[in-house]
């Protein structure tokens, strides 16, 4: 699945919000005047992962990509002026890999 994540003046938006675990694709938009860091964490007790981008400058994009488990993800800035994005990952999303699609 495709995530969008928008770094904005006061809070980082990403959509969707809820989701199946499994592969993700995080595209993030820099829409600041100066360059950010992102972060992609899990939370809980559960072993999880932290992933961070390069600086982003502003108006600029970068991506990460990640196999997620259920349970609960912070993307992030550095800082406390940006508020972050809460994200829920629900039970695994049924691969539609070997799925005939037709007309």
């Amino acid at each position: 699945i495709v995530l969008s994540a928008s770094i904005g003046k006061s809070q980082v938006n990403v959509s969707p919000k809820r989701f199946g675990a499994g592969p993700v694709h995080l595209v993030i938009t820099n829409q600041t005047d100066a360059a950010q860091k992102i972060t992609f964490q899990t939370a809980g007790s559960v072993a999880g992962f932290t992933q961070q981008t390069g600086p982003i400058n502003p108006k600029d994009t970068a991506t990460l990509q990640a196999q997620l488990e259920p349970g609960k993800v912070t993307v992030k800035v550095q800082g406390e002026d940006i508020a972050a994005a809460r994200l829920t990952v629900g039970p695994e999303r049924k691969s539609a890999q070997d799925d005939l699609l037709q007309p």
